[in-house]
């Protein structure tokens, strides 16, 4: 493993991940360096750090008034989900319950529900704890995890005398009950606010979270009786009293809803059908939804400003810069334009702040190489508060669900780890010294606008890794299609899982990871559908498979080197003829910035089972992958010899082209590392010729006719 050791003195976050010309850009700035000190400019980004095999990073800088040195602090980020109840009624003596399922145990205090010095917790052991002020009384039988228990507590100020009890529900284990009686210090009166997974040490600051899920809290207090129904509201932040809306409360970073609470059975999996088996909320000590920084600086975004990718680029005295990506897209209508680039933001979200680089063991199995470690895995590491991507776990094992770009994403930059936004500015820098007029648009604005947004456009080209999709996204996409645009994919692995944006939660996006699929972790039994109601999961598996709409499918992956493309005889149909106009090569792209081939990391191929268009032409397909290049899980039926690419002819990236009814075509590349090829020789080679000959084509109005098929 290798490292760079020095880290930036300053990091940032924008609001929104797309702006416009003209419009206002908010940042949130925490100086990590000592001096508090540091510069601030805005810059377009060209192109990412491509190594030695690339012509290397590519800024512009841009004149804004943010330019120049400024004073800053280091912000506090408050994470971790709770729930609070702000108002509640004065209290005497008290009796809380809740059902609880700890995630996990042991080694420290867990809140389950706060009354200010007042709390119901689970301690160091994992037992049911009442805490009074510095007091504390203990159950004396730790709870099992991930299985459901009834804990109860009574407190009376006056005397001090508290009672905590836990039980296992019938059903679940043969634990037995733990209880305790005893003397606590008197006088610490319960008040409000009510916390639920967490206590609160000052507005902003909470602690000690609780890791697991809870359901059914009931508070009796004199004339207060109230009670929390975690089945209403799923899908919003509201969590419901029962008898009286007054009493109604709030989730704080987004815990998990629309998770198994301790009625299911089974008996159900959509959360709509039985709310009641529903009923729980899944608490993380390491949720993020907003990291809650004051603004540090604005600026409006120059009113002629080019669309493209951009970052407002933070620099301290010492330690590399930090560059706050984000995307301008053109002014409504487009800025004239006939070509857009469409921008993975969902993708970009879903990987940011991915730590499992950090993680020995599973990451150097699945690259077949020892990992390179930059500066933002070392930082990210010493910051676990900005909270980690939808590919890493909770502390209990669960899956991170949710990504909010309401925090540093230290992904979206131009440097550090070869991969997606850094990747596809191969493309941008590719089009710029190409001559050629784009829009860069991105999968935000497609899910808000639909297809509407690339309507001004002829063309569309993809990301490198286009693989979040909402279902509008698709739509718009499918939209567009049909009405005669021109679509390349150029990438590999994408149109793969289904996300969702979180209404309740703006800048937030939700993943399950259901059913099957190559996957970071599986997606909990009746867990699968989202709080907005959706079934999770692979477009695949939800009848909506990428073959059918872009030509070809995820098929394998493997990251320790990239192969190239042998052309077929199809690619000499007169249909391909213009995209090998001036290329005589019978192998494509055994060269680039990744792997050394243009044909690696995730690919894609033609499966006309999954609904490959039967008129497409397989123009070039790879060859040569390596054993660490495998099989995707949702090949296999069952395990099997020969699923990597020494032995199963069906590892390959496929390069494919077809026409659509209505005149409008699609190019695919079926490879990740396809665009980091593109500089290859100063630009001058067969993979940028090839894509220019396509973007030209793609450009005419001519329209595209389908071929008769015997």
């Amino acid at each position: 493993m290798s490292a760079i050791a020095e880290t930036p003195g300053v990091i940032g976050y924008v609001d929104a991940l797309t702006a416009r010309p003209g419009e206002r850009v908010t940042v949130r700035v925490s100086v990590l360096h000592p001096a508090r000190r540091y510069r601030a400019g805005l810059v377009r980004l060209i192109c990412g750090e491509t190594g030695p095999k690339g012509p290397g990073l590519k800024e512009e800088p841009i004149a804004t008034a943010i330019d120049g040195e400024h004073e800053g602090r280091e912000q506090y980020t408050d994470a971790g989900s709770y729930a609070i109840v702000e108002r509640l009624p004065p209290l005497g003596s008290v009796e809380i319950e809740l059902l609880v399922w700890p995630g996990c145990l042991g080694g420290r205090v867990q809140i389950l529900m706060a009354l200010g010095r007042l709390r119901l917790a689970l301690d160091e052991s994992g037992a049911a704890a009442l805490l009074a002020g510095d007091g504390a009384l203990s159950a004396g039988r730790r709870l099992r995890e991930k299985a459901w228990h009834r804990v109860e507590a009574r407190y009376d100020p006056a005397t001090g005398h508290g009672f905590v009890s836990s039980t296992p529900l019938p059903g679940f284990h043969a634990d037995r009950a733990g209880e305790a009686t005893g003397a606590l210090p008197a006088g610490i009166v319960p008040q409000g606010p009510l916390l639920f997974a967490a206590e609160r040490l000052a507005p902003g600051r909470t602690a000690r979270h609780f890791d697991g899920k809870l359901e059914a809290p009931r508070l009796r207090s004199g004339t207060v009786a109230a009670a929390w129904d975690f089945a209403v509201g799923i899908g919003t932040r509201r969590i419901a009293a029962v008898a009286s809306d007054a009493l109604d409360g709030v989730t704080v970073n987004a815990p998990k809803r629309a998770v198994t609470g301790s009625l299911w059975d089974g008996s159900v999996q959509d959360w709509r059908q039985k709310p009641a088996h529903y009923a729980a909320i899944h608490f993380h000590s390491d949720d993020l939804y907003d990291a809650g920084w004051e603004e540090s600086l604005a600026f409006r975004l120059p009113e002629d400003l080019r669309s493209g990718f951009y970052a407002v680029k933070l620099e301290a005295p010492s330690g590399p810069p930090f560059h706050v990506g984000f995307i301008v897209s053109p002014p409504p209508g487009g800025s004239g334009a006939r070509l857009a680039v469409l921008a993975s933001t969902m993708t970009y979200l879903a990987y940011a702040n991915y730590r499992r680089r950090m993680t020995p063991g599973p990451y150097e199995l699945s690259m077949g190489a020892l990992p390179t470690v930059d500066m933002t895995d070392i930082l990210l590491a010493e910051h676990p508060e900005l909270g980690g991507s939808t590919y890493d776990v909770h502390p209990d094992g669960s899956g991170i669900a949710h990504a909010s770009s309401r925090r540093p994403l230290f992904n979206m930059r131009p440097t550090g780890r070869f991969w997606n936004f850094s990747m596809d500015l191969c493309l941008i820098d590719w089009l710029d010294a190409a001559g050629i007029a784009y829009d860069v648009v991105s999968d935000h604005d497609l899910h808000e606008q639909g297809a509407a947004l690339l309507a001004p456009y002829r063309a569309v080209l993809s990301s490198s890794h286009p693989e979040y999709h909402t279902l509008e996204m698709l739509e718009a996409l499918q939209a567009y299609l049909g009405g005669g645009g021109r679509f390349a994919y150029l990438g590999g692995n994408g149109f793969y899982w289904r996300v969702t944006a979180d209404p309740a939660h703006p800048g937030m996006i939700e993943l399950r990871r259901a059913e099957d699929g190559t996957r970071a972790w599986a997606e909990a039994p009746g867990e699968y559908y989202h709080a907005t109601g959706e079934y999770g999961g692979l477009w695949r598996r939800l009848g909506r498979p990428p073959n059918a709409v872009f030509g070809v499918g995820f098929i394998a992956q493997g990251f320790d080197a990239s192969s190239y493309y042998r052309r077929t005889a199809a690619s000499r149909d007169p249909r391909a003829a213009f995209l090998f106009a001036g290329i005589e090569d019978e192998i494509i792209g055994d060269f680039g910035a990744w792997g050394d081939g243009a044909a690696g990391l995730e690919i894609d191929c033609y499966d006309a089972a999954l609904g490959s268009p039967p008129h497409a032409l397989i123009l070039a397909s790879s060859e040569g992958h390596s054993n660490s290049f495998l099989l995707v899980n949702e090949e296999l039926l069952s395990n099997r010899r020969g699923v990597d690419g020494t032995t199963n002819a069906r590892i390959r990236a496929d390069m494919v082209f077809f026409e659509t009814p209505s005149g409008g075509a699609v190019f695919a590349t079926g490879s990740i590392a396809f665009i980091a090829s593109l500089a290859h020789r100063g630009y001058d080679n067969n993979v940028a010729r090839l894509l220019r000959n396509a973007v030209a084509r793609f450009l005419d109005p001519t329209p595209f006719a389908i071929p008769r098929l015997s």
